[in-house]
């Protein structure tokens, strides 16, 4: 995750060339490279040239190994004993893969504010795919990533675009929205994009509460100054990217209600909500509007 998190966005391959330094360039060892433990040994240092690894490594390395745990205890250990070694294999992969590009792509949003198409377009194919696993139709599939799309591709890009001039939410928010749907169905996308925003809401309201603003990641600045540096010599591909990207103008306000604020790791969240608590989560609707879904 950690190699899809920092390459992705910069478009390297995730397979070549081997893990090396980000400060020095010198070839990581496949002993300093073993998950968690590796960090601690180093003390969060390389060996190479003592520059500081970001702690996110071992976060990241963390829930990875929980999220591991938890799709084998919650997903796996829940089936019925009859459940063929095949079927139970595949369930594992599928949920257990959903679940890490989910935290790689929270990752890369929050530092990028940016959704890469192979982990939306490539996890909704999945979720299409796998939806016999989760004993859901093809159809229930397809209806649930079209309306997951749409939900969000309307009324936060269309409609809010041309009401206040930009969109309220970004294309990528759509395409995990549409992964969402995929997944968990229409009411699984509905339950995501709500849950997301909620959750997103509060964060954002404690942040700005107490650091007065909410500000863009580093990320976004420092590509947005490159662009704007290559423009003013005369790149016209600079230049036509910055006038068609949304991040490419500086934020109109530092006002809670014009901040730019990355999205995609609350759906990304939410999704894993649904994932592990689907049943509980419908039930507790079901609860508290005596209705049905």
């Amino acid at each position: 995750m950690n190699v899809v998190i920092h390459r992705v966005p910069r478009e390297m391959s995730v397979a070549h060339p081997p893990s090396s330094c980000a400060s020095c360039g010198a070839r990581i060892r496949p002993y300093d490279n073993v998950p968690v433990l590796s960090w601690l040994l180093l003390r969060g240092r390389a060996r190479c040239c003592g520059a500081r690894i970001s702690v996110r490594y071992l976060v990241v390395e963390l829930i990875g190994g929980c999220i591991g745990l938890a799709t084998l205890e919650v997903l796996l250990r829940t089936l019925p004993p009859e459940t063929p070694i095949v079927r139970a294999v595949a369930v594992f992969v599928a949920d257990f893969g959903l679940s890490l590009a989910l935290v790689a792509a929270a990752f890369i949003d929050a530092e990028h504010m940016f959704l890469p198409d192979s982990i939306t377009f490539g996890g909704t194919v999945l979720g299409i795919a796998t939806a016999t696993l989760r004993g859901e139709s093809l159809t229930e599939s397809l209806i649930g990533a079209a309306l997951g799309y749409v939900g969000v591709w309307l009324p936060f890009i269309v409609i809010y675009g041309k009401v206040r001039g930009r969109p309220g939410m970004g294309h990528g928010d759509a395409k995990l929205t549409m992964l969402a749907g995929a997944w968990f169905g229409a009411a699984g996308a509905a339950f995501v994009l709500c849950a997301a925003a909620i959750q997103g809401s509060v964060c954002a309201l404690v942040i700005y509460l107490v650091a007065g603003k909410i500000d863009e990641p580093s990320a976004v600045k420092e590509d947005r100054a490159e662009l704007q540096r290559a423009a003013e010599g005369g790149d016209a591909e600079a230049a036509q990217i910055l006038a068609e990207d949304p991040l490419g103008e500086e934020p109109p306000a530092t006002g809670l209600g014009l901040a730019r604020f990355p999205f995609g790791p609350f759906l990304a969240l939410a999704c894993l909500e649904m994932l592990f608590a689907k049943e509980w989560i419908f039930s507790a609707y079901q609860q508290l509007v005596g209705g049905r879904l």
